[in-house]
């Protein structure tokens, strides 16, 4: 059986990739920051599933000391990890520090899954051959400003979201790359305009069903045919061409070094 860790995964489209992985006979462990959340999660997809191997894990993904707690229970409580889904993701109107000093966006859209996968990539490396994905968005930017990365001359939720969208796939092509000999390959995607509380919170309209919003996650977690595949970016489970700047490896490897200077934390290759 194999074994999922999806983040966010109390509502919207991870909620549906956890109930949609679960009816396949995963194990799932999903993730929320409310304890009464998860437990209502992990009771329902239960019930509709029939499986009972569901866990939860309760972390602020906004505080990196959480992250690090959450990464050492899951390496306590679970032999295995097959497949990571950073799927957690905020959407702020307005410029919120995070107790670590980062802004909130930057720091739950990026940083925790930075952080996160750093941590638990041996115990994926354990269990190769294993899949991250992270989730990603089509308005991720198309420009970098390093100097206005977290809102520190003037803050757009817009602009930060779209950035902090354009830095995972970032993350995800300099991983893939880092990665291509060890048995872990590494994705990212869109899952499109999708009725979900973030949508509602940044735009104000509503979209498709989370049931299509998760299936490209359940895709490339899943699906035998893209065994192998690496540092692509998917859209309607179809491979497709992200902004120009995503394969830019000198600003690859400037966020990563600045990820891991505020994250305080060094990956072991």
């Amino acid at each position: 059986m194999n074994t999922v860790l999806i983040t966010g995964s109390t509502d919207g489209i991870g909620r549906e990739t956890a109930r949609q992985l679960a009816g396949g006979n995963w194990r799932v462990i999903l993730h929320g920051r409310s304890e009464s959340r998860c437990r209502n999660t992990l009771e329902e997809i239960r019930e509709s599933t029939g499986n009972r191997e569901v866990e939860y894990l309760c972390a602020d993904l906004s505080n990196q000391k959480e992250i690090k707690r959450m990464a050492q229970e899951i390496s306590e409580r679970f032999s295995s990890l097959n497949v990571l889904i950073n799927n957690a993701g905020v959407f702020e109107h307005e410029r919120i520090l995070t107790t670590d000093g980062v802004e909130k966006t930057f720091a739950v859209n990026h940083l925790a899954g930075f952080l996160l996968t750093g941590l638990l990539l041996n115990r994926l490396k354990e269990n190769s051959p294993a899949r991250i994905i992270n989730v990603s968005s089509m308005t991720h930017s198309s420009e970098m400003d390093f100097s206005n990365l977290q809102g520190e001359k003037h803050y757009s939720g817009y602009e930060a979201y779209a950035l902090s969208k354009l830095a995972n796939i970032l993350f995800s092509f300099r991983l893939a790359d880092r990665l291509k000999n060890d048995g872990i390959t590494v994705n990212c995607l869109h899952p499109g305009v999708i009725n979900t509380k973030l949508l509602d919170a940044g735009w104000g309209m509503c979209g498709t069903s989370v049931e299509k919003g998760a299936e490209t996650s359940v895709y490339l977690a899943s699906s035998p045919e893209v065994e192998g595949v690496s540092g692509r970016y998917f859209r309607d489970s179809r491979p497709c061409a992200p902004a120009e700047i995503t394969g830019n490896r000198k600003i690859q490897d400037r966020l990563w070094n600045l990820s891991e200077s505020l994250c305080g934390y060094s990956y072991d290759f």
